[in-house]
Parts: C-alpha cells; structure tokens; sequence
C-alpha cells in the first residue's frame, strides 16, 4: 500500500510525462543543507494558456504561503523558503506546483540534511571464531535526514586486500554488519567504518582486533534454581555449558547475579570460575530470589586474554524455606538464660563459616550444613514439645 506522499509523487511523474513536459520545476531534486534557503521557479509551457500569478505551491501536501512566491514573467513563478528542516523521510520532501484548479504541473523533491559524521563506538564480536559481527553509531547528531550508506571494511594488519563487509539486511540493529566466513585466526584484523551522502563522507578510527579476543557465546543454558534442603539461608544454581565453542580448546568464566524479587538492585558472585553449579549462602529465609548467570569464554586456542561476556541468562527464580522459628513466635530466651561461653563460641565459630561461605566459594561447607540441619530440628522438636505441654 502506498502512502499519500508516495500516491503524490507517482501522481507528479505520470502527469509530467503524459503531458509533455507542461510544465518544469528548477532546480529538480536538488540536496540541500538543513538551515539552509532555496529558491524554485516554475516554467509553464505557452501552449497551456496560463498566467503564473494563478498557480500556487505545496510543500508535502501543504499549501505554501502567498508572501513567499514572486512572478517572475507570465510564465514564471518562484518561491523561496528559508531556514529548511530536514527531511521529514529520505526519499525526500515533496515541492509541488498547482494549476488554480488544483492540478499537479510539476514537482520536485527536496533532499534537506547533513553530511555524516565520523562513525563511532565500533565493536565486534564473534560467535563461533569463524564469523564476525560488528555493530557501531553514526556519530555526532546521528541522523542525517538524507539517504546515507555505511560501509564497514577491513584488511589483514600487515599483509591481504581491502575488504567490505555486505550489508546485513536481517539485522536487527540498522547499524552493523556481520561477516560470515574466511577469516583469519592467528593474525589482527584492521576493521573501519566508512559514511558518505551526496553531501560529503566521513571515516570512523580504526580498530585493530584479534578474532581470539572477541569471541563470545549465548548465554549459559537451562538455568535451575534449587533449595538446599531445609536450609533457609541458601539455594543452589546450576547450568549448562553454551555449545557453540563445544569443539574449541577453552575454558569458561561464569559470573551469577542475584536480586530479591522486590528489589532491582543486583548482587554479582565474581568467583565462579569454570564450574557450572554455585551455591548461594547468606540468603534471608522465606524470600524469593532471582538469579542470572552468563559466561566468558577463556583461553581459546591458548590465547591469553579473556572473550567477550555473554548476554545474561533468562532469570529463574526460587524462594528459601521460611524460618519455623519466625513461624511459631518463639521468642529468643533472655540473655541470663542461655549458656553465654558455649553460644557465644558456636556463634563467633558458624558466623565465620558463614562469612567464608558466601557466594561460591569452594570451600566445603558440609560441616556447617549438618549443623544448621540439626538447629533446625532441635528448634522443631522444642516446639512440638512446648505446645504439648500447653
């Protein structure tokens, strides 16, 4: 279906050719800078029998103000505008001469906007070391308001041609471009990107990377979170591996974030390292948590250097049991009551397994576990037996 702008314009080509030329517009389609003015004359063909002084002017539909024309013979008519926007699409802005009966005689489209300016932000990345996808900003305003074209280039740093990246129609983001295939693994890549419109060009700086040093992957799959037990501080995550480096010699980093199901703040465990299950202590009891995780491929080909990060995974989410004690209102007994030296050591001893657990440390906790295990149930007990009682 075709917009009104482009019925119009179809409507101004099919008169100008099936009425030989009754009339033309000067200058035709002419590209200008915003800010900028133009002025435009409209020739009538003698035979048509009309006065300029009756024609009138639209710009993209609208009528032109009166003030603005000016005959310059009877069969001429001008009109000058000042200060120009950019245009409103970059197929151009419509300026249309009208016959009094409103027909169409001529027109022309205006190209209103300004040169580019040098593309910025350049990265890339690759998916499997085979292929490459790069994506950068046009720099500056950003928008042009005129047709553009974005060519991203590369070469070998030392030796090889000079290269162009296909434009990737599928792609999501509008600026970027993905290279398939045939790239070299062992040797730095010179990648640019270059901006031109019929008003001038522009060159972004040029990057200089090695294909080892931007791998990355999809996020870790089929993310689990699980409680521990009947222990309400803790929940275990697990996940698998990404398969797209699968054949490569490598090693993975993974970092987990977490966060409170009413909270938008994030909690990272940093020291991960290349297992794919973590435990989570020093949770609050009876809370939903929500947790991520995402990957960094490491050592690809005995590169030194870490890949890129992962996207973060889809979350999961999991809740810690609730705290019986909390549930059953027992109260905490007075401080004269308690045997202060032994609780005062089980608790200065526990606080520092538990300070030393946090996150993923892979210390075994296993002792502390069996402890928190046997807690709960002697609290358990204490109540079942206290309420019998009552």
């Amino acid at each position: 279906m075709f917009s009104s702008m482009s019925l119009l314009l179809l409507l101004v080509q099919h008169v100008v050719l099936s009425s030989a030329h009754v009339a033309v517009i000067s200058p035709q389609d002419p590209v200008l800078r915003i800010g900028s003015s133009l002025t435009a004359t409209c020739m009538l063909s003698p035979e048509l029998g009309l006065h300029a002084s009756t024609l009138y002017w639209t710009l993209n539909g609208m009528w032109l103000s009166s003030s603005t024309y000016s005959v310059v013979s009877p069969d001429v008519l001008s009109v000058t505008l000042h200060n120009l926007n950019g245009s409103r699409q970059q197929s151009g802005d419509n300026l249309v001469c009208h016959g009094a009966n409103g027909h169409v005689l001529a027109g022309s489209c205006l190209y209103v906007g300004m040169p580019p300016e040098k593309p910025a932000n350049l990265s890339c990345w690759s998916r499997n070391t085979k292929d490459l996808s790069c994506k950068w900003s046009p720099g500056g305003r950003g928008e042009t308001h005129i047709q553009t074209k974005y060519t991203l280039k590369y070469k070998l740093r030392w030796y090889g041609r000079e290269k162009e990246c296909e434009n990737d129609s599928t792609a999501k983001q509008r600026y970027s471009c993905h290279i398939p295939r045939n790239l070299a693994l062992f040797t730095p890549y010179e990648i640019w990107v270059e901006a031109a419109n019929q008003l001038g060009s522009a060159t972004s700086d040029i990057t200089t990377l090695d294909i080892l040093d931007v791998v990355t992957t999809d996020p870790p799959a089929n993310v689990q979170v699980n409680r521990v037990g009947d222990l309400e501080d803790q929940l275990t995550v697990r996940w698998a591996s990404p398969p797209e480096l699968k054949d490569i010699l490598f090693q993975a980093k993974y970092q987990i974030r977490y966060r409170l199901e009413d909270s938008t703040e994030w909690k990272v465990v940093d020291d991960v390292g290349n297992q794919t299950s973590c435990r989570l202590a020093g949770l609050r009891p009876g809370t939903v948590y929500f947790v991520q995780v995402r990957c960094n491929p490491v050592g690809i080909y005995g590169s030194r250097k870490a890949g890129i990060w992962s996207d973060w995974s889809h979350p999961a989410a999991a809740s810690t049991p609730s705290s019986e004690r909390l549930q059953s209102g027992v109260c905490d007994p007075k401080p004269g009551e308690q045997n202060s030296t032994l609780r005062r050591e089980l608790k200065q001893f526990f606080g520092w397994v538990r300070k030393h657990a946090y996150g993923c440390s892979g210390m075994s906790i296993k002792l502390y576990d069996q402890w928190r295990v046997w807690l709960q149930k002697t609290h358990k007990t204490r109540n079942q037996v206290d309420s019998t009682r009552r």
